[in-house]
């Protein structure tokens, strides 16, 4: 089967900025689910093996996005590293929610997807992002979290939070680039002022979406006990254990294998069974 990438698509939202996006499918000549993949913290659509992903969900017959958040840190210049630190620290769950509105209006209207089947990936805080825009946009079938939160309400607490409001910034240091990455009190400001918008619980509780919550075992940056959080909230949704994996299922950057790691190749199996089975 002959599969299309296009890549580094570029992007406009006139709420945020330009960024990139990739579409993966085959060639069909028939209308394909539109799935779209959301990036979690300090992620970015070129991250470790999820080109092989995407490769994978096209081969299933789907037409598979993945984006970068306009102000994850990447440039439309240079996709593939943090190049802008100012833009990172200006980030906030409005823009990141903003962004994916804008890649599904993109997307939706390419001759080669079908409108009616729009299905929403989201690993880690992209999760989060992920469930609270099935809940607002009713266009959207089907909802699959890979390590997700259950709460975007992740910032510094006591002493830390008020050195932060009183500094203005606060830096996160990046394990593997070794950057300072800056978070300026504005994302506070903005989780608060959109509270109840930003309730990852309501959200999942509502969303009316084949919901699958994916999570491993081993998970050391969001703790399994989130997804099986989320699944109580949404009794309907399907919960599914990875066993001993990790945040990232096995795969890391740089990924310079041909294929995926054991537990993401397990993992992205499940997705598509689960689509092919709901949508």
């Amino acid at each position: 089967m002959q599969i299309t990438k296009k890549q580094n698509i570029i992007i406009s939202n006139p709420e945020t900025r330009d960024f990139l996006a990739d579409a993966f499918f085959p060639e069909t000549g028939q209308k394909l689910p539109l799935v779209i993949f959301v990036h979690g913290y300090k992620g970015y659509k070129d991250w470790g093996a999820w080109n092989l992903m995407a490769e994978k969900f096209a081969k299933a017959g789907f037409f598979f996005v993945k984006f970068n958040f306009s102000h994850n840190g990447t440039t439309v210049e240079n996709p593939h590293e943090f190049d802008d630190l100012e833009a990172f620290g200006n980030n906030n769950y409005s823009k990141e929610l903003s962004d994916l509105g804008t890649v599904i209006d993109y997307f939706v209207k390419n001759e080669n997807v079908d409108a009616d089947k729009i299905i929403l990936i989201g690993h880690s805080r992209g999760g989060g992002i992920s469930i609270i825009k099935s809940f607002e946009d009713e266009r959207i079938q089907g909802l699959i979290t890979l390590a997700s939160v259950d709460t975007l309400d992740r910032f510094p607490k006591n002493d830390a939070f008020e050195k932060w409001k009183e500094a203005g910034v606060y830096y996160v240091m990046n394990g593997r680039t070794k950057q300072e990455m800056p978070h300026y009190y504005q994302f506070y400001e903005d989780f608060e002022n959109n509270f109840h918008r930003f309730d990852v619980e309501r959200a999942a509780e509502m969303a009316k979406v084949h919901f699958l919550i994916i999570h491993g075992t081993e998970d050391e940056a969001v703790n399994v006990k989130s997804a099986e959080h989320l699944h109580i909230l949404n009794p309907n949704s399907e919960l599914y254990l990875v066993e001993n994996a990790n945040h990232t299922f096995g795969a890391k950057e740089p990924w310079e294998e041909e294929q995926l790691s054991k537990d993401l190749h397990e993992v992205t199996e499940k997705c598509i069974a689960f689509i092919k089975e709901k949508i």
